[in-house]
């Protein structure tokens, strides 16, 4: 299932078998296991997802699990929540894969995650496609949005406003 380079090309990644629990992702060529959220992972998600449709109002995609190629051959990652505009939906094949990174990509922490890869992800991404990169903490209930060069970390009481969405977003409703 690898090329000369011991690399898995996307081609390949997408005609494995579903594991028995999680989902697969492709990183760097490297089919890696993600394990399956725990409640809070999940609540955390639903909440992001919910807040994204409702400032919206209906405009674009928002979705738990949002499947995307940030880059064409070696890549194949799962946002846990992503935004895209309505002509980035658009513009996806119903039987395809968003190509680049979403508008907004959402990252809600958990324990196995670590400090390069969630830098490694905001990097692939935001040279990819996203303009706003999100990292949900609920053990913290901190959030921190990088656009650009600038990352910007968030606490309980605080509000942002979001270019991405045109709206303003509460971080208390993204943990609460």
């Amino acid at each position: 299932m690898s090329t000369q380079a011991g690399l898995v090309t996307v081609a390949e990644f997408l005609r494995l078998p579903d594991p028995k629990e999680g989902h697969y992702e492709l990183r760097h060529g490297e089919v890696v296991l993600v394990p399956p959220p725990k409640w809070i992972h999940e609540e955390t998600q639903d909440r992001i997802q919910m807040i994204l449709k409702r400032l919206r109002g209906g405009q674009g995609r928002a979705r738990m699990q949002m499947a995307f190629r940030p880059t064409s051959e070696y890549e194949f990652w799962r946002a846990d929540v992503g935004y895209v505009s309505p002509e980035r939906a658009a513009a996806t094949e119903e039987d395809g894969y968003l190509e680049g990174a979403p508008d907004i990509v959402v990252e809600v922490l958990s324990p196995s995650n670590t400090a390069d890869e969630i830098n490694d992800r905001i990097t692939v991404c935001l040279a990819n496609g996203c303009r706003s990169f999100w990292v949900a903490d609920p053990k913290r209930q901190r959030l921190s949005v990088t656009s650009g060069d600038l990352t910007r970390h968030y606490r309980i009481d605080a509000s942002f406003h979001c270019d991405v969405l045109g709206a303003t977003v509460s971080v208390r409703e993204i943990f609460e």
